[in-house]
């Protein structure tokens, strides 16, 4: 039974355009872009990768405005749970979408958070050689209590919470992009082998791999729409914060990445350990101590983009759970501090188990299943409401509709198929969809819900 709207405490909209932007930004940026760029390297085989950051930014634009209309239409807690449970009908196929949605966030959102912990356990991993195999997993689990404890409070006192870590965020890069610059090397940096730009089947896998990294280190454009209940003006806020750190950190990742090709050669990068990059290109041009440093601040981002993925995440299952297709213990609300708490602690639980899986497998997993489950579904989904729903208020509408949506799901098919060794993550993908589908019919079958309720009439 969902509980009654006034039975619980409400949540605050305590959440500012700037607030909105600074969580999205550390959300997206986090530990990705510096432990990426040795795959992306090696998936394209050359600089010519920086053509998945390039598409990924487009793709991630695409899909930001299906995001942004969406969002601002419906501004409520939970995101894509009531985005898809509205687009397809909230007590027919809309509710099946809608629990699986929150069947596979209860893999791919611990998932996204163990990423950005093992990341930040990596890192460690240079400044204390020890750090590794268990030691390692106990720092990643770690950095998931240290976050939950920073959350543990009213959504008031962590806007400048994120702001603090977004300043160490864009500190970090910037003094990437400066020290790149100010030693750049043109020549190195586009240094492109024999064919690289050949299109060939080798091209076309090697750009989809890139692409699914790439789409992994963008990631978070999103994360306002979660928090529809506590963002202020909602209509403006929501499609200005995803538009806005999309094109930030677009704008970021290539000028930093570029930068660091023009310090640090392709080959030596591919070749390398893909974790230290950062620490790598700092010791190249100011030495150890520098190279500490810059990974001490690594560290930082990843935290911060720990944060806000459980910031956002752990509203979800408290949405489905007030429409009574979750549990119920995640309708409950914290007294004093006005937070979901049950649905914070669970997530936090979740991730720290994921802790025990490897990057590598964290990554492919989070982003295939997320495509299978939610984007491609979504992406689908917003022409179908335009088509139902003509006259649904929309206080942002996607420019040069129904393109970029068209776009979005054409990337997301790309990034699925154009990969070696793609069907496995697609296989899992497709074990978690029949899963969680059985176990909606049974449950419905039990409580006489849809597609069961004609069938139990006497």
């Amino acid at each position: 039974m969902a509980a009654s709207p006034t039975s619980e405490p409400q949540l605050i909209r305590g959440v500012g355009l700037g607030s909105a932007v600074a969580l999205n930004m550390i959300d997206m940026i986090g530990v990705g872009p510096f432990i990426t760029l040795p795959l992306i390297i090696s998936a394209m085989g050359g600089p010519q990768a920086m053509l998945g950051w390039i598409l990924g930014a487009v793709f991630a634009m695409c899909d930001g405005m299906i995001w942004a209309e969406l969002g601002a239409a419906m501004p409520r807690s939970g995101g894509s749970y009531g985005y898809l449970r509205e687009i397809y009908g909230p007590n027919k196929l809309g509710r099946l979408i809608s629990f699986l949605f929150i069947w596979q966030l209860s893999f791919s959102a611990p998932l996204s958070i163990a990423s950005g912990a093992l990341g930040l356990a990596g890192y460690a991993a240079y400044l204390w050689p020890a750090a590794q195999g268990r030691i390692g997993i106990l720092i990643a689990i770690s950095v998931v209590a240290l976050a939950t404890i920073l959350l543990y409070r009213r959504i008031t006192s962590i806007g400048w919470i994120s702001k603090l870590l977004l300043a160490g965020v864009v500190g970090t890069m910037g003094w990437i992009i400066f020290a790149g610059l100010t030693h750049f090397n043109a020549a190195q940096a586009f240094s492109f082998p024999p064919g690289a730009f050949t299109l060939s089947k080798n091209f076309l896998l090697g750009l989809g791999s890139a692409m699914l990294i790439s789409t992994y280190d963008y990631w978070g454009y999103y994360n306002v729409a979660f928090l529809g209940d506590e963002i202020k003006q909602p209509g403006r806020t929501i499609p200005r914060a995803i538009l806005l750190s999309i094109l930030l950190v677009a704008c970021l990742y290539v000028v930093m990445n570029v930068s660091i090709l023009g310090v640090v050669p392709w080959q030596q990068i591919e070749s390398g350990r893909g974790l230290y990059v950062v620490s790598t290109f700092m010791q190249k041009i100011y030495g150890a101590r520098a190279a500490n440093l810059a990974t001490l601040l690594v560290m930082w981002t990843a935290f911060a983009s720990v944060f806000s993925l459980m910031l956002g995440y752990s509203r979800v299952p408290y949405a489905a759970a007030l429409d009574g297709n979750y549990f119920q213990a995640f309708t409950r609300v914290h007294p004093e501090g006005r937070f979901p708490y049950v649905s914070l602690l669970a997530l936090a639980i979740v991730a720290a188990v994921f802790c025990f899986f490897s990057l590598a497998d964290v990554i492919a997993g989070l982003v295939v299943i997320r495509i299978m489950l939610q984007f491609l579904v979504q992406a689908i989904g917003l022409i179908v409401l335009r088509l139902r729903r003509p006259d649904l208020p929309r206080p942002f509408r996607m420019w040069l509709y129904p393109l970029p949506a068209l776009m979005a799901s054409v990337g997301f098919i790309f990034i699925l198929v154009s990969r070696t060794n793609s069907l496995t993550q697609i296989r899992y993908a497709l074990v978690i969809l029949i899963s969680g589908t059985a176990i909606y019919l049974l449950r419905s079958r039990r409580r006489q819900e849809w597609p069961f309720e004609a069938t139990t009439e006497r």
